[in-house]
């Protein structure tokens, strides 16, 4: 209790150091208050396989890499659908937080148009939580979408809070293609180097250490690969046949 007395002591004052970007945001958008908490989220897949979601997390304009967080997707199981993809993600995010008992956001900025504003909005009524302000940026002509209204919100390419909501979107963007590669490879490593005879857990750890990741090892000798320890020129020979056989196809690992 005293230090939510402290913090709603602090706030006013605090306002003189918000940056002009996120006072700007939060008058463009009719806030209450400057946004000074925004989380922007994102979906990434590949033709519609191993859909991920991510959320970043800004404060005062800045990302908190302390709040990004990573979601696998539970309830699309076939087929693309960034709608429900969305709805999830959003859902359990803001579950997650309040569970936590962290700040919720000002501000929740979805990277998508008015199809995925509406899933999340869905999303939001769901949890029955209030207060979050919604915001969809589309990525074709950048238009700002905002809950409520028909039509995009009129913003200036170049005003300080277009600026601010681009980089949010940028930022939740590379993150969660970030992470969908992380876990292709992931699989890739797995599915390819499971599979070869003789490469257990241990051969396949003292393998990706030394070469560092699958393509590297693809390129490398079967004597280079023989000098592995516990790794001999028979199944190193064995390991680079099995490698060069996957890489003849489409689905070499990148």
């Amino acid at each position: 209790a005293r230090d939510t007395a402290r913090q709603a002591l602090r706030r006013p004052f605090e306002t003189r150091r918000v940056p002009a970007s996120v006072v700007e945001l939060g008058e463009t958008l009719g806030m209450k208050r400057p946004p000074r908490l925004i989380s922007g989220v994102d979906i990434s897949s590949t033709s519609g396989t191993n859909p991920v979601g991510t959320v970043v997390t800004f404060r005062d304009g800045r990302p908190d890499r302390g709040l990004y967080r990573k979601y696998r997707i539970r309830t699309v199981v076939q087929g693309r659908d960034d709608y429900g993809s969305i709805a999830e993600v959003v859902s359990r995010h803001l579950k997650r937080v309040v569970k936590e008992e962290r700040e919720l956001p000002d501000l929740l900025l979805i990277d998508g148009g008015k199809g995925q504003l509406s899933a999340a909005s869905e999303a939001l009524r769901s949890t029955g939580i209030r207060g979050v302000k919604l915001v969809g940026l589309a990525k074709r002509e950048e238009e700002v979408f905002v809950r409520g209204r028909a039509t995009p919100l009129p913003m200036p390419p170049d005003s300080r809070a277009k600026k601010l909501l681009v980089r949010v979107r940028n930022e939740v963007h590379r993150f969660s293609i970030e992470y969908h590669r992380s876990l292709r490879e992931k699989e890739a490593r797995r599915s390819l180097l499971d599979d070869i005879p003789g490469v257990g857990p241990a051969r396949k750890e003292a393998l990706l250490t030394k070469f560092g990741s699958v393509r590297s090892l693809m390129k490398s000798t079967p004597e280079e690969i023989a000098e592995v320890p516990g790794v001999g020129i028979a199944t190193a020979r064995r390991i680079k046949r099995a490698l060069e056989e996957a890489g003849s196809g489409d689905s070499a690992p990148a």
